[in-house]
């Protein structure tokens, strides 16, 4: 086995995501994050949720998911609403321009794996699984940040 080929697999997958984030960004104007966060408002009683719902959501820090708003919302696409009756809560809500934008995007390699990944044994799930955590190992990277579908860095 030649390492030099678990190398351009993983560059190849890595490659694939950033060019599908360079092409969401030019022809929609939205990075992926923002493109997953208005996905999740879509699917929101009244299309809203707090900060540290779409936190959770997209597994990020809180500061890095002010940013993905303070974005959405400079672009019109989303909106801040108190809540009626307390104030120190605020919502995050999508507006019309924001689920415009969404339904116009096409699907995301995240959203193919997540519809093949069912399909396989159970045992090539974990195998899969497996070689993930050794090379997140090997790379020494357990406690980086990511979200649960593939995204790129946000840009500042």
């Amino acid at each position: 086995m030649e390492y030099t080929d678990i190398l351009i697999n993983i560059r190849k997958i890595v490659r694939a995501l950033n060019l599908e984030s360079k092409r969401i960004l030019k022809e929609f104007g939205v990075s992926i994050p923002q493109l997953l966060c208005l996905g999740y408002l879509s699917g929101q009683d009244g299309y809203k949720a707090t900060h540290k719902d779409v936190a959770a959501y997209l597994n990020l820090n809180s500061s890095t998911v002010t940013g993905i708003i303070t974005r959405l919302e400079k672009k019109g696409f989303v909106a801040r609403l108190p809540k009626m009756g307390d104030k120190r809560v605020t919502y995050v809500t999508l507006t019309s321009a924001g689920f415009k934008v969404l339904n116009s995007t096409p699907g995301l390699l995240h959203e193919l794996l997540t519809r093949k990944l069912p399909q396989l044994p159970v045992e090539t799930l974990n195998q899969i699984d497996d070689s993930l955590n050794i090379l997140v190992d090997c790379l020494g990277i357990e406690q980086t940040e990511a979200s649960p579908v593939f995204t790129i860095e946000e840009p500042m």
